[in-house]
């Protein structure tokens, strides 16, 4: 297991902590100097916050303990590829680099279905690594999705 790996598996419990409140299962990790320094995951129906992203509360952790809004010298591992309000934070942030395990097709703003990591217009653009641990990122939503669909009128909209 290589180190993206190692930090997305950390991603993929915050993950499944999300799941087991009811929320869709998207965790993601911060990490710096080979430590993490936050993690996260949704809570939109938890909180009734359309902001609840696992990427937004994790930057908001990151700048609570850390007292500034520049991190550049984290990097961020999240289950699925961010959509395009959690991309803009990202760039806002100065993310240096983003790893992330799935595709997002309907939202996803890192080459699904738009690439705003590269868009050159933007004053800072991150490093973009996706597909790390694809597979059981994936399945983590899947089933998910499959339970919610099995339970009946569902609690959670994605």
């Amino acid at each position: 297991m290589n180190a993206h790996e190692y930090w997305m598996q950390e991603a993929l419990m915050e993950a499944a902590t999300a799941a087991a409140r009811g929320e869709v299962p998207v965790g993601a990790v911060a990490v710096a100097e080979n430590e993490v320094i936050a993690s996260a995951h949704n809570r939109r129906e938890e909180s009734g916050n359309p902001l609840d992203h696992a990427e937004m509360i994790l930057l908001g952790k990151i700048n609570r303990d850390h007292g500034n809004w520049r991190f550049d010298d984290v990097t961020i591992y999240c289950t699925c590829e961010p959509c395009l309000m959690c991309m803009g934070a990202l760039v806002h942030a100065r993310i240096p680099r983003l790893v992330f395990g799935c595709f997002e097709p309907k939202t996803g703003a890192c080459g699904s279905l738009y690439d705003f990591s590269r868009d050159r217009r933007l004053n800072h653009n991150i490093e973009v690594i996706p597909g790390v641990l694809h597979d059981q990122c994936a399945l983590q939503l899947r089933q998910f999705f499959q339970t919610v669909r099995q339970s009946g009128p569902a609690q959670v909209k994605a």
